[in-house]
């Protein structure tokens, strides 16, 4: 649960840390299918979602919806897993 840490962890106030969180969940939930059940290949892609969740982040973020399409189109960018749902998610949000 490094993901999940990370998060936690982050320098933001309680707010911005729990939509933060919830946009993580969110947006995970929309794109775990895409990284197979190998649990290293699972833990590196929400370590990376999760630093890029808090790359789009501020301390004033509170819309989960606003963060986690954000996240979801700069992971699209740099992210490209054989033509997947990662960058029609990210497109669609």
């Amino acid at each position: 649960m490094q993901a999940r840490a990370l998060i936690q962890n982050a320098s933001f106030g309680p707010d911005a840390l729990q939509a933060i969180g919830q946009a993580f969940d969110a947006a995970w939930a929309d794109i775990e299918g895409n990284f197979g059940e190998e649990p290293e290949r699972v833990a590196a892609a929400r370590l990376k979602l999760a630093n890029v969740m808090l790359s789009v982040a501020d301390n004033d973020s509170r819309d989960v919806q606003a963060l986690k399409r954000a996240a979801l189109q700069a992971l699209a960018k740099d992210y490209r897993v054989n033509g997947s749902r990662v960058a029609s998610l990210a497109a669609q949000r």
